[in-house]
């Protein structure tokens, strides 16, 4: 499980709705401990993680402009992470 919560503000481009999703997410899993959703708790997930989203959206509008981008860069926007979720993705037969 992750250690960190991925920095969304000061990205440029700004964070995409995919990464505010993917943040929610992670947090969403960390706090809980629960590393997979199952049909016994997939409607709490689902609602954390659109809570979470949203206080996220709002943070980041709320926020003044960030002086530095962040010191990491997104695993969304990781060369090595979007080549993983293509072979997923061609693998599924989804694209």
């Amino acid at each position: 499980m992750c250690r960190n919560i991925t920095e969304l503000r000061g990205l440029e481009p700004a964070a995409t709705e995919e990464e505010i999703q993917a943040a929610a997410l992670q947090y969403v899993r960390k706090v809980s401990g629960i590393r997979k959703v199952s049909a016994a708790n997939h409607d709490a997930i689902e609602r954390a993680v659109a809570a979470v989203a949203d206080a996220t959206r709002e943070l980041l509008e709320d926020l003044p402009e960030r002086r530095q981008p962040p010191q990491t860069v997104p695993p969304l926007r990781r060369p090595e992470v979007q080549a993983r979720i293509a072979a997923r993705e061609a693998a599924a037969g989804v694209g």
